[in-house]
């Protein structure tokens, strides 16, 4: 069990994740600039960086997230912990033993840090629907569930969109019953971890 504070971002690697594929490919074009003004060089020099930098933004960090969640998954299993359920969101797995009371957590932009917590540590835990708007203009684009732990408020969401849909939509409803299990099955959790 980890009884260190919840961090949900690494600056030092978010930082890494952004800066590094730019700084790289500012030198490759220095270098292609001064040394390589025409030339294969150049060419190899100012394409692949680029290419490299975009598949890394695009593949390079979603794939680190999923092998580091994989691995956190093993160990627990190693260690006897029985998933009664586990929400992959984006960015944020969830992992819950409800009958040991315990809850892990793997973020997207801390992946090497990965966390086993007493779910008595969560304060609060709720659904939030995203409704907005009055009338026909009544909606939502966003559907998650949120808790704060040690202070800190985490939200996974069941479902997002990039447009508005109606409350009584198959989509809304679908991301409010996700929430709902997933919040009853916390509460479980802490039931089980303030008994004990």
């Amino acid at each position: 069990m980890s009884e260190k504070k919840i961090k949900k971002i690494n600056i030092l690697y978010l930082l890494g994740y952004l800066i590094i594929p730019i700084v790289i490919c500012a030198i490759c074009m220095g270098i292609s600039y001064f040394y390589f003004p025409k030339g294969n060089g150049a060419v190899i020099l100012l394409l692949i960086p680029p290419a490299l930098s975009v598949l890394w933004w695009s593949f390079g960090g979603t794939v680190l997230f999923k092998q580091k969640t994989k691995k956190f998954e093993r160990e627990l299993e190693e260690k006897g912990f029985s998933r009664n359920h586990t929400f992959y969101g984006r960015g944020k797995t969830v992992i819950i033993d409800s009958q040991k009371g315990q809850v892990g957590f793997v973020f997207f932009w801390n992946p090497f840090d990965a966390y086993l917590v007493d779910a008595s540590r969560i304060e609060k835990c709720w659904v939030d629907d995203g409704k907005c708007g009055v009338g026909f203009m009544e909606g939502s684009s966003r559907v998650s569930f949120l808790f704060i732990l040690d202070g800190i408020k985490i939200r996974v969401d069941t479902f997002t969109s990039n447009q508005r849909f109606r409350m009584d939509s198959n989509y809304i409803l679908t991301g409010i019953s996700k929430a709902d299990m997933v919040v009853k099955t916390i509460e479980e959790a802490r039931k089980k971890a303030k008994r004990q």
